[in-house]
C-alpha cells in the first residue's frame, strides 16, 4: 500500500478558520473645554488655538482697559457742571480749582467706582455660580444673596438707623442668606439640584419680607427703600467704595488661585475626586466665594441684576472657553457694563434720578428669555428617552 499524498497546495476555502476581528477601540472621553488649559500643548492644532486664544484673551482686556479708561473720564468730566477731562483728572488727585475737586472727588469719583467695583463682584459671582452649579442661568439671584442684601438694607432703612449703615445690613443680610442656603442645603449632601432649589425658595421668602417692609413703612421712607432694592450707585462714599474695592479685589485673586479647582469639577464629580479634590468641599468653597462677591456688590449698589447673568455669557461668547484669563476679562466686561449703565441713567434717559438697576434689568429680561429659549431648544440628533 503507498503513503497516502498530503495536499500542499491552498486550502479549500471551508476549512480556512475565519481570522478574528479586531476589537472595537472605544472612543475617548471628551474633555470640557474649560479643563484644556490644565492638560499639556498637543503638538500642532492644539498648541496653535491654545495660543490664539489666550492672544484673543490679551486683545480684548486690552480693549476693556482703555474702554474703562474713557468712560471714567466721561463720569467724571460730565454732568450739569462739566468739568474737561484734563482738569477732571487733575482734581482726582486734589490739583486745580477746589469747586472742581469737591465735585469731582466728593461726587463724581465715589459714584464711578462704586459701579466699577460692584460691576466687577457681579460678574465674578456670576460666573461662579454658572460653573459650580453648571446651569446657565444661575445668577445671586437664584441662591438668595441678592433676596438677603435687601432684606439687610431695608431693615436698618426700618429701624432710623444712618444711612451709612445700609450697605452694613446689605452685606450682613447676604451672607445670612448664604448662612441659610447652606443650612437648609446640607442635608442628603450638597447637590446642584438642591441648591438651585433651594435657593429660590430662599429668594422668594426674602422678597415677600422686602415687600411687606416697604408695604408698612412711613411714606418718607418707602421711597428710599424702593430705590434700594431696585439698584443704585448714587450717594456712595469714599469709605463704602474703598472698603468694598479691597473685598473684591481680594475675592477675585482667591477665584483666580481656586480656578483650577473650578477646572477639575467641570470634569465631575467621580473624576475630581479621582483627582483628589473633594467635590463637595470645594463646591461649597466657591460658592461661599461667590455669595461674598455678589454681597459685598449688593452693599454698594443693592440688587442689580442682569450682570452677573449676562456678563459671563458675553466673555465666552467672545473670548472662547473658560480660563484663568477670560475670568480676569469678566471682572472687566462686569465694571464696564455697569459704569455704562450708569452713564446712560445720568445723560442719556429723559427721565432723571432712575436707578440703574432700572436700566440692567430692561437689558436683562430679553436676554433671559432668549437663554431660556436657547436651553429649551432641542438638540439636533438627539433621541428621545
Amino acid at each position: 500500500m503507498s503513503d497516502p499524498v498530503y495536499e500542499t497546495g491552498p486550502q479549500p476555502e471551508a476549512r480556512r478558520s475565519p481570522a478574528p476581528a479586531p476589537a472595537p477601540v472605544p472612543a475617548p472621553a471628551p474633555v470640557p473645554a474649560s479643563t484644556q488649559a490644565l492638560l499639556p500643548p498637543r503638538p500642532g492644532a492644539g498648541r496653535s488655538a491654545l495660543a490664539r486664544q489666550r492672544r484673543r484673551v490679551a486683545l480684548l482686556s486690552a480693549a476693556a482697559v482703555v474702554l474703562l479708561a474713557l468712560l471714567l473720564a466721561l463720569g467724571l468730566s460730565a454732568g450739569e457742571v462739566r468739568v474737561p477731562p484734563l482738569d477732571a483728572l487733575q482734581a482726582l488727585v486734589g490739583l486745580g480749582d477746589s469747586a472742581d475737586v469737591m465735585l469731582v472727588q466728593e461726587l463724581r469719583a465715589p459714584r464711578a467706582v462704586a459701579a466699577i467695583v460692584a460691576g466687577a463682584g457681579l460678574a465674578v459671582a456670576g460666573t461662579l455660580m454658572q460653573r459650580v452649579l453648571r446651569n446657565p442661568l444661575a445668577s445671586p439671584d437664584v441662591v438668595g444673596v441678592t433676596g438677603g442684601a435687601s432684606l439687610g438694607a431695608v431693615a436698618v432703612l426700618a429701624t432710623g438707623a444712618p444711612a451709612a449703615l445700609t450697605p452694613a445690613g446689605a452685606l450682613g443680610g447676604g451672607m445670612v442668606a448664604a448662612l441659610l442656603l447652606a443650612l437648609l442645603s446640607w442635608r442628603g449632601g450638597v447637590t446642584v439640584t438642591r441648591i438651585v432649589l433651594v435657593g429660590l425658595a430662599v429668594q422668594q421668602g426674602l422678597a415677600a419680607v422686602v415687600n411687606l417692609f416697604i408695604v408698612r413703612f412711613p411714606a418718607e421712607l418707602a421711597a428710599d427703600a424702593l430705590q434700594w432694592t431696585t439698584g443704585s450707585v448714587y450717594g456712595r462714599t469714599w469709605t463704602e467704595t474703598g472698603t468694598g474695592g479691597a473685598l473684591v479685589l481680594a475675592g477675585v485673586v482667591l477665584a483666580l488661585a481656586g480656578h483650577r479647582r473650578l477646572a477639575v469639577l467641570d470634569l465631575g464629580d467621580e473624576s475630581a475626586g479621582g483627582l483628589g479634590i473633594a467635590p463637595n468641599a470645594a463646591r461649597l468653597q466657591l460658592l461661599l466665594l461667590a455669595v461674598l462677591l455678589a454681597s459685598v456688590a449688593a452693599a454698594l449698589t443693592g440688587p442689580v441684576g442682569f450682570v452677573a447673568l449676562a456678563v459671563p455669557h458675553i466673555v465666552r461668547f467672545l473670548a472662547g472657553p473658560p480660563t484663568a484669563g477670560s475670568l480676569v476679562l469678566t471682572a472687566l466686561g462686569g465694571a464696564v457694563l455697569l459704569l455704562a449703565s450708569d452713564l446712560a441713567v445720568l445723560h442719556l434717559l429723559p427721565v432723571h434720578g432712575l436707578p440703574v438697576g432700572v436700566v440692567t434689568a430692561t437689558l436683562g429680561a430679553p436676554w433671559l428669555l432668549v437663554l431660556m429659549l436657547r436651553q429649551l431648544k432641542p438638540t439636533t440628533g438627539s433621541t428621545a428617552r
